[in-house]
């Protein structure tokens, strides 16, 4: 199912969130179908599965926690297969050039395609893991990690629009921004720097950090 154009939310809760859980993100989902979102991004076989019933394209992932490697946005086939086989016909992996315990993305990105017929939307760092991406195959190509690798170092607060700038002006295939895009004029922004789609994380369904914020920046000491 071919992302369209649009807002996509990613319906996450970590272990230790009282949001945690495939019932909970699966009611996410349909809150954010009907306010007008045209795709949700989930994470593991049981969070996917639930997100289905929102009949949106899913992107899913499987974060797989690794004492002796950075990557674990989907970093073998494996997991990749798991969250197949839960329903996600659009696949997120790290593409970026850090060292993993899996196979290289480029072999990745064909197997997936090949042997599971899904898509795969490539999250990457830096332009060039975008084009390498890119050239891998890769069906779409996120922002989704800068600032989040050492290359990407110090983490800014406002997004990269220049990666995705350059990345769009590069690319023929559609370019995803993610990361950071926290307040509506920002969403707007990254369409008119070239982003076929917005991914949307904590600012829509993580409402235990947007009580801090408000609590931290808002209510007097």
């Amino acid at each position: 199912m071919k992302l369209p154009r649009g807002l996509i939310v990613s319906c996450q809760a970590r272990a230790d969130n009282p949001l945690h859980g495939p019932q909970f993100m699966g009611a996410m989902a349909l809150a954010a179908r009907d306010g007008g979102a045209v795709g949700i991004r989930a994470n593991g076989p049981a969070d996917v599965a639930a997100v289905q019933a929102a009949s949106l394209p899913v992107i899913g992932i499987h974060k797989v926690f690794s004492d002796d490697y950075p990557v674990y946005i989907t970093p073998d086939f494996s997991a990749a297969r798991a969250i197949s086989a839960s329903g996600a016909r659009i696949i997120a992996l790290d593409c970026t050039q850090r060292p993993r315990d899996g196979e290289h993305p480029s072999i990745l990105i064909r197997r997936i395609q090949e042997e599971l017929g899904a898509e795969v939307f490539a999250d990457i760092s830096t332009l060039e893991e975008g084009l390498k991406a890119s050239d891998w195959g890769a069906d779409y190509v996120a922002t989704t990690l800068s600032g989040y690798t050492e290359a990407t170092q110090p983490k800014p607060e406002e997004p990269d629009l220049a990666l995705l700038e350059a990345l769009a002006a590069r690319l023929d295939v559609p370019v995803v921004a993610e990361g950071r895009y926290n307040r509506p004029e920002l969403v707007a922004q990254a369409f008119n720097a070239g982003a076929h789609a917005v991914v949307v994380g904590t600012m829509i369904t993580n409402p235990r950090d947007i009580t801090r914020m408000f609590v931290n920046q808002g209510v007097p000491r």
